[in-house]
C-alpha cells in the first residue's frame, strides 16, 4: 500500500520540529555552558557523593550587610546543617563561601610609567574558586596568606601598566599603597560577559587590602605604605554579593537555608539566585509568565557583571525553552494520533489480531514440547 500524501508530510513535518528541537537544545546548552560560574557546585564537590547547590544573594548598598555579619551567617549556616545530621568540625566547613563588593574606579599606577584606570573589586573567602576566570599568568591570592597584598588583574590592565601580561610578582599601586601582582586573568571571553564588564581594565584584592586604601578608610587621608598599615580594619566592610556552595539532600534546602537567613531582614534589598538550576529547561519556560520582570527594575542592587551576564543568557534562554516547549506539542499530537489509529485498527481487525496471536502461542507451546521431547530422548 502506498502512503497517502497526508502522511508524508506529518512525517517530513515532525521530522523538521524534531530537527528544530534538538537544534535548540544543542544551542541552550551551549549558552547555559558558557557561565560556567554557575556550575561551580558540579566542581567544588569533587568526588563527594551528597548533592550540592550553588546559591547567590545580592545586595542593594544600602542594605547593611557587612564582613561584621559573616561569622553569624555562618553560625546559621552550620545550625541548620546540623539539624540535618551533617556533621561540622568548625574548621573544614562542608560548604563553600564567597563575598565581594564593586569598590569604583581606581588610578593604578605602576613601578615605570604605566599607568591606568580600573574598576577594583574587593573579594573575599573562596572568591575565585567561584569565578570562571581564565588564569593566564601567576596565582591567585586568598584569606590564609600571611600578608594581603596580593592582587589580580586582567590581561588589559597587565598591558597598560607593563606592557606584558607576564608581569606576576611585579608591582602597583592603589592610592599611593603597594600591592603586588598575584596573578593575571584572561579579559571576559563570552559575549554576555562583553557586553556587561564595560570598558575599564579589571582589579581584585582582599578586603584587608582594600581597608588600607585611604578613599576607601574612615582614617587620615595621608598615603600610607604597607609598613604602616593599621591593625584594625576600619575600612570597607560593605558586601553586596555573598554566594556559597550548600549540601542540598532534598531539593531546595539549600537555597530556603539561604533565604531564611536573608529574606527578613533584608526583604526588598536583597536577590536571592538559584545558580545551579537556572538555565534548567523547566525552570526557564515556567519563567516566560514573569518575563516582564526583567525589564521592570525593582530595587536598587548593583549586580556584578558576571551576574548581569547571566541574567542575560537567562532572558534570551526563557524565549527559547518557551519555544522549545510548543514544538514539543507537534510529536507529541502527532504520537496521540498514531495512538488513536492503532486502537481503531486493532478494534477493526480484533478477531485476526486474536486469531494470529493464538497461533503464535500456539507454535510456541509446540517448540517447547518438541525441545522437551528430544532431551528425553537423548537421556
Amino acid at each position: 500500500m502506498k502512503p497517502k500524501i497526508k502522511h508524508i508530510v506529518i512525517i517530513i513535518f515532525n521530522a523538521v520540529v524534531i530537527t528544530a528541537i534538538c537544534i535548540l537544545t544543542i544551542v541552550g546548552n551551549s549558552m547555559a555552558g558558557s557561565q560556567r560560574y554557575n556550575y561551580t557546585a558540579d566542581t567544588w564537590k569533587n568526588n563527594n557523593k551528597e548533592n550540592f547547590a550553588q546559591i547567590s544573594t545580592f545586595f542593594a548598598e544600602n542594605s547593611g550587610f557587612t564582613t561584621d555579619l559573616l561569622n553569624s551567617v555562618r553560625a546559621e549556616l552550620i545550625k541548620e546543617l546540623q539539624n540535618i545530621s551533617i556533621e561540622t568540625d568548625g574548621k573544614n566547613l562542608p560548604f563553600a563561601e564567597a563575598y565581594s563588593t564593586q569598590a569604583g574606579t581606581f588610578k593604578i599606577k605602576g613601578d615605570l610609567t604605566g599607568s591606568s584606570e580600573a574598576v577594583l573589586t574587593a573579594v573575599g573567602g573562596d572568591f575565585f574558586v567561584f569565578r570562571n576566570f581564565h588564569l593566564i599568568n601567576g596565582s591567585y591570592f586568598n584569606d590564609g596568606d600571611l600578608m594581603q597584598d596580593g592582587a589580580v588583574i586582567d590581561r588589559s590592565l597587565a598591558w597598560e601598566l607593563y606592557g606584558s601580561s607576564d608581569v606576576a610578582g611585579m608591582n602597583l599601586y592603589i592610592d599611593g599603597v603597594k600591592f603586588y601582582i598575584s596573578g593575571v586573568i584572561e579579559n571576559p571571553e563570552t559575549k554576555p560577559e562583553k557586553n556587561c564588564v564595560g570598558k575599564l581594565p579589571r582589579i581584585y584584592i582582599s578586603y584587608d587590602g582594600a581597608s588600607h586604601l585611604s578613599s576607601l578608610t574612615d582614617n587620615s587621608k595621608t598615603l600610607i605604605s604597607p609598613d604602616t598599615l593599621p591593625t584594625v580594619n576600619t575600612g570597607l566592610r560593605n558586601i553586596t554579593c555573598y554566594e556559597t556552595i550548600l549540601p542540598n539532600p532534598v531539593e531546595n534546602f539549600a537555597y530556603n537555608t539561604v533565604k531564611k537567613q536573608f529574606s527578613e531582614n533584608y526583604k526588598d534589598k536583597c536577590s536571592i539566585v538559584k545558580n545551579s538550576t537556572r538555565f534548567e529547561p523547566s525552570v526557564r519556560s515556567k519563567a516566560f509568565r514573569k518575563i516582564a520582570d526583567y525589564a521592570v527594575i525593582k530595587n536598587n542592587i548593583n549586580y556584578p557583571y558576571w551576574e548581569n551576564a547571566s541574567r542575560i543568557v537567562e532572558f534570551k534562554l526563557t524565549f527559547l525553552y518557551f519555544f522549545r516547549k510548543i514544538l514539543f506539542v507537534v510529536p507529541a499530537l502527532t504520537a496521540l494520533w498514531l495512538v488513536i489509529l492503532a486502537v481503531m485498527f486493532l478494534k477493526r481487525k480484533k478477531p485476526a489480531v486474536l486469531r494470529a496471536i493464538s497461533i503464535f502461542i500456539d507454535r510456541r507451546r509446540r517448540d517447547i514440547k518438541e525441545k522437551i521431547f528430544k532431551k528425553q530422548e537423548k537421556v
